[in-house]
């Protein structure tokens, strides 16, 4: 029997920057989209192009760089965020302008302090403003699962008579209830007469960790489309989680009755790429993609899985692209054997960075008697932090003193971004404070240190540590990796990172002001 599509519409690059500390450059943004493309998402929506310059141009360059799945910027109910939204789109193959505008009385009074009459206006207006740029326009009432369903039910119907091609039905604050959710849908198709004339689509927030319960809610009652982020990520405590909603259409195929164009075998790699760009960690009881996922610790789990592995498992490892077997590569082995395992981890490498990344993996290979997967995926984040960063400082020496009757004292070297070197010390009242004091004292960008974490990538006393910051400076906040066998190393690798971040974005608001223009 054949099953319907679901679409997938992926918001990672819109709404799940908007999770805090999250932002991304435009080479990350397009980076991320280029695997989205791989994984088989129907719609990738690259950012809210009215927002700022650089949104304007990160929608832009996805537009014209990604060609196979429909690129969709969100806009306000306003006339300059459609015309901002189709100036980015307009180089797209499959461009959609993606148009929001709250309908719940508790938004109306309290946000917009319009009347009714006057917001229907303003959707039906730039839902046709929208259909004068391209054919494929998706309208959300935002704040639906709370809008008064008479007026809902009007304000639909009224802009697919203006040319709504998608109807999105978000769930904004997370509030609803699966089986309410699920009457909303229903109550909205039985009650909007041209209903049949849009996709039904649905976008769920995780307040009440129901996101992917409610979205899933939704598909068994008609909808067609689900937008979510990757790993969750988004306003708040997030969106629905697409892996999830993915595999769990996979897993239930014969409950549900539906399927996706997704190649879920990429799931696995688009996890772990989001996670690194965005600094967020997975938790290791995630769903589908953390670290314990197919770990079995139980003695009677562990029997049942040696013995049949359906016994505990509903989806094959496999199946997500997680590695079936662990590699171990160590000093002798060569190039080929490097591109082969790299590939079987997702990595598309071409000439120049595979010699770039056998060179990072003689390196460590000196400092680690074997390298894991989870060793080669460090290395391969490292380079391709030191890829994005093109106009930026780069670490050449670093050495520490400390001790517990000595003072903390470090040395840095470090090459900026005009090709000179310099050196400088400092002391502090640990080892990393002094790195990051005599980093400072050459880069001289005043900053806060929100946050530090320290993270062991892989088990024993050689293991790599991961370091992740949040740096801050005004209202910014800028995230910063970096990895190594010293944990000291790693994290200056990881501050560099974080101000390198925050100086691109500064240009990119320089040139702005100056009045570059948008692509």
């Amino acid at each position: 029997m054949a099953h319907e599509q679901v679409k997938i519409f992926d918001t990672t690059l819109r709404d799940g920057e908007q999770a805090a500390g999250a932002g991304m450059t435009t080479p990350e943004k397009l980076e991320i989209a280029r695997q989205l493309d791989r994984l088989g998402v129907d719609v990738i929506e690259a950012g809210f192009a009215a927002s700022s310059p650089g949104d304007f141009e990160a929608v832009a360059t996805v537009a014209r760089e990604i060609r196979r799945p429909i690129i969709a910027s969100l806009a306000r109910a306003h006339p300059n965020d459609v015309d901002q939204a189709w100036g980015a789109l307009k180089g797209a193959g499959q461009p959609r302008i993606h148009v929001f505008l709250s309908s719940s009385d508790i938004h109306l009074m309290h946000q917009l302090r319009k009347n009714r009459e006057e917001v229907m206006d303003m959707a039906v207006s730039m839902v046709a403003r929208a259909k004068g740029y391209c054919e494929d326009v998706e309208f959300s009432a935002m704040d639906a699962s709370r809008t008064e369903p008479e007026y809902l039910y009007t304000m639909l119907r009224a802009v697919i008579d203006a040319g709504a091609t998608t109807i999105n039905i978000p769930d904004t604050v997370g509030y609803s209830i699966p089986e309410e959710f699920a009457q909303l849908l229903m109550d909205i198709q039985e009650n909007v007469p041209n209903i049949h004339k849009a996709v039904l689509s649905v976008h769920c927030h995780n307040d009440l960790g129901l996101g992917v319960a409610n979205s899933m809610a939704a598909i068994q009652v008609g909808a067609r489309q689900v937008e979510g982020c990757i790993n969750g990520l988004g306003e708040r405590a997030g969106n629905a989680a697409l892996e999830e909603i993915i595999m769990s259409i996979e897993t239930r195929k014969d409950f549900l009755g539906v399927t996706t164009n997704v190649d879920t075998t990429q799931i696995y790699r688009t996890s772990r790429l989001v996670s690194d760009v965005t600094g967020f960690p997975i938790q290791p009881n995630k769903a589908v993609v953390g670290l314990n996922a197919f770990r079995h610790a139980s003695g009677i789990h562990q029997d049942g899985i040696l013995k049949e592995r359906s016994t505990y498992e509903v989806m094959d490892p496999a199946s997500i692209g997680w590695p079936g077997t662990t590699l171990v590569l160590g000093k002798l082995s060569g190039r080929a054997g490097l591109r082969s395992r790299l590939e079987e981890l997702g990595y598309q490498l071409d000439a120049d960075e595979l010699a770039q990344a056998f060179e990072g993996f003689k390196l460590l290979a000196d400092k680690k008697r074997e390298i894991t997967d989870p060793d080669l995926e460090a290395l391969m984040s490292d380079q391709r932090r030191a890829v994005s960063e093109n106009t930026s400082f780069t670490m050449e020496h670093i050495q520490v003193s400390c001790g517990d009757h000595e003072i903390p004292t470090a040395t840095v070297k470090l090459t900026g971004p005009d090709g000179f070197t310099t050196t400088d010390a400092a002391t502090g009242t640990g080892p990393v404070d002094a790195i990051y004091k005599a980093i400072n004292r050459i880069v001289q960008v005043p900053n806060t240190l929100a946050e530090f974490t320290v993270n062991s990538i892989t088990e024993g006393i050689d293991a790599i540590g991961q370091v992740t910051i949040r740096i801050q400076k005004d209202e910014g906040v800028y995230v910063g990796r970096g990895s190594d066998t010293d944990i000291l190393v790693a994290s200056a690798k990881a501050y560099l990172n974080a101000l390198n971040r925050l100086l691109a974005m500064e240009e990119a608001k320089k040139e702005s002001a100056a009045g570059v223009p948008n692509p």
